[in-house]
């Protein structure tokens, strides 16, 4: 006999139970697509969409390092809800008066029932938010990012990577299952698991694919090829997550990320580059997981720790060769507006 227990956890690309005391996410999306030839209804076009994507959440900023590294942030605004969200939704509490200044909305929630006003599932981030209605067009995340490389190309910035290359996508997707299902995902089902029988095995499928990481990251620069790909965006958002989070909070405890020699410097060697570390706020990032999972943290205490300046030291990945952005060019500064607060990160 199997039991569910729902959480509203909002941050997580959709909500999610235990079912038969293992984890299990709802992958039911809005799957409404923003593409090149129009055919669900929607066009790329500079200015009529706004990216929700709350700083704390590893799904949202997967789209945050995309659209950057693509150069897409004048064309697409970014909204930044706060790190903390109740049973009903994410709220715009870092803008002033409470209220998004483009939509004009105080939660995310009223954008979703816009499209829907009987929208049935969790409010997620991130969400792409067409201005001209004030309603939802999707929340695939997934989705959302090979759209921003494949169908957004007429806007890209000159040196825009390409992080989709055609040379290595059955690779390309065949890692990103993986990295998906076990790591990703993997850290969600430690964390929730219902049972001690469910944790031990979500525990050891988590620590085989990272052992697998950890293996094939020792002798290539990147996971797929010679430069940065997707791939590495979709796996460098639960890494830079990891001790600060996932090693304690949700139990992934065999080592910290510090301690897997190949993986650690991987991690530095993405988050010093430009797109990646400039773009993750570990003070968000903290406050989210503990104060908003009580069943996990009833005290909602936010750790002080772990120390964070050894994100900035060098990491050596350089001797393994790679280009970071193949024949193109690092994406230039952070827009005014977007800037991490500088006590919350290392750099």
């Amino acid at each position: 006999m199997s039991e569910t227990n729902a959480h509203p956890e909002h941050s997580t690309g959709g909500t999610y139970s235990v079912k038969g005391k293992a984890f299990t996410r709802d992958t039911r999306y809005i799957t409404t697509r923003i593409t090149a030839d129009g055919r669900d209804g929607f066009t790329p076009e500079p200015g009529r969409y706004r990216l929700v994507a709350a700083r704390a959440c590893p799904w949202a900023n997967r789209s945050v390092i995309v659209r950057r590294l693509l150069g897409l942030e004048d064309a697409i605004s970014l909204g930044l809800p706060g790190p903390t969200h109740d049973a009903r939704s994410w709220t715009f509490d870092l803008d002033p008066g409470g209220r998004d200044p483009v939509l004009g909305i105080e939660r995310l929630q009223e954008a979703y029932f816009k499209r829907d006003p009987e929208y049935p599932r969790g409010i997620t981030v991130p969400a792409i938010v067409d201005t001209t209605s004030g309603a939802v067009v999707t929340n695939d995340f997934a989705q959302i990012t090979l759209d921003l490389s494949t169908e957004w190309r007429e806007f890209h910035r000159p040196g825009a990577p390409d992080l989709l290359p055609a040379a290595h996508r059955a690779e390309l997707d065949e890692v990103n299952r993986r990295v998906f299902t076990e790591v990703n995902n993997g850290v969600y089902r430690c964390g929730f698991a219902g049972s001690q029988e469910a944790y031990d095995e979500a525990y050891d499928r988590l620590w085989t694919a990272l052992d697998w990481l950890e293996d094939r990251l020792a002798d290539r620069r990147y996971l797929v090829g010679d430069t940065i790909t997707e791939a590495d965006v979709r796996l460098f958002t639960t890494l830079v997550r990891f001790d600060p989070v996932y090693h304690g909070h949700f139990k992934c405890n065999r080592n910290k990320l510090d301690e897997m020699p190949n993986l650690w410097a991987y991690a530095r060697d993405l988050f010093q580059t430009p797109g990646f570390g400039d773009t993750v706020d570990f003070a968000q990032i903290k406050r989210h997981y503990y104060v908003v999972h009580k069943d996990i943290n009833p005290s909602q205490i936010v750790p002080k720790g772990p120390d964070l300046s050894g994100w900035v030291t060098p990491h050596g990945r350089e001797a393994l060769g790679g280009r970071p952005f193949g024949d193109g060019t690092p994406p230039g500064p952070v827009p005014e507006g977007e800037r991490v607060d500088p006590a919350h990160t290392p750099l």
